[in-house]
């Protein structure tokens, strides 16, 4: 398994992206854009749908954005461990 810290921007329910939803991006993963009913399920929806993305572009063989191979922070073979305060 492999961890990536990536920036998100999350926008508040509004006319300009959805009335009644919270809307979430990674700028740097084209195509990841989610919309939830609260923050935090937008911000599981984001997680999912950033991780599928990244998956199948490695499936595929396809380049992920530098930005995204960057923000690479773990793999399997680190003894790293995340801690967020």
């Amino acid at each position: 398994m492999k961890a990536y810290k990536l920036q998100f921007v999350m926008y508040d329910p509004s006319e300009s992206t959805e009335p009644d939803k919270y809307m979430a991006e990674i700028p740097a993963l084209p195509g990841c854009r989610v919309w939830g009913d609260s923050p935090e399920e937008t911000m599981d929806i984001l997680q999912d749908v950033a991780a599928g993305i990244i998956e199948t572009h490695v499936e595929r063989g396809y380049e992920l954005p530098d930005e995204v191979k960057d923000a690479l922070i773990a793999s399997e073979k680190s003894n790293e461990l995340v801690v967020a305060v």
